[in-house]
């Protein structure tokens, strides 16, 4: 009896001496990654770039549930990445471009032979996206998102300048995409062959930082 509880002391002793092995700590994972969700993070200072989603256009309509405007099928932003917190949290992105290439626009407005140009101003505005899929687009303080649309007429070149406090988008990680829908612009100068009221929609994907896809967790 005395053997074993010495025997039995002995281990108790050498198992407390002992290092304890813990598991390793799950890395946490940032709102932006790429490969997959719970991926590699995405590094602040990166660039992701997105175009239109293969065969659709981004419009531009006089009324949100009209089809009288302008259109392109070519379309491009550029952001760079300022904070990729924990998730669920809200990353942070500087829009440094959104350009639209003027050869694939057409306008369908009534005494509008084609489109020009169309321009983005005020750059660069900050862009949110949050773990639940909500993307926000927020110009300087004290100006607008501003967008020039150049149209050519038969009495000259004509433009269109529109401004809206911010844009509101959805990001999804079916198709790595970003998406807005009918976002209001109100007409703050042009001549009356511009429409008084714009609605943007376009679809950009996929998202990509260096050509790898990019997740939002």
């Amino acid at each position: 009896m005395r053997t074993r509880t010495l025997l039995t002391l002995t281990a108790a002793v050498a198992a407390l001496t002992l290092p304890t092995a813990l598991p390793a700590a799950a890395a946490d994972t940032p709102v932006l990654t790429t490969g997959a969700t719970g991926g590699t993070p995405v590094a602040v200072g990166d660039t992701l770039t997105a175009s239109l989603a293969s065969g659709t256009s981004a419009t531009f309509h006089s009324s949100a549930t009209g089809s009288s405007g302008v259109s392109c099928t070519a379309s491009q932003f550029t952001v760079s990445v300022t904070d990729n917190p924990t998730a669920p949290g809200t990353a942070t992105e500087s829009l440094t471009a959104h350009t639209f290439d003027s050869g694939s626009c057409t306008s369908n407005v009534v005494g509008v032979l084609g489109v020009t140009g169309v321009k983005v101003a005020n750059l660069p505005y900050t862009t949110t996206v949050s773990s639940d899929g909500t993307v926000s687009v927020t110009p300087p303080s004290g100006s607008a998102v501003r967008t020039t649309v150049t149209l050519r007429t038969l009495l000259g070149s004509v433009n269109c300048v529109y401004e809206t406090p911010g844009l509101s988008g959805t990001a999804s990680n079916a198709d790595n995409a970003i998406a807005f829908t009918d976002q209001h612009f109100t007409k703050v100068s042009g001549s009356g062959l511009c429409f008084a009221n714009g609605y943007f929609t376009a679809t950009y994907a996929p998202v990509t930082d260096g050509g790898a896809t990019v997740f939002v967790n």
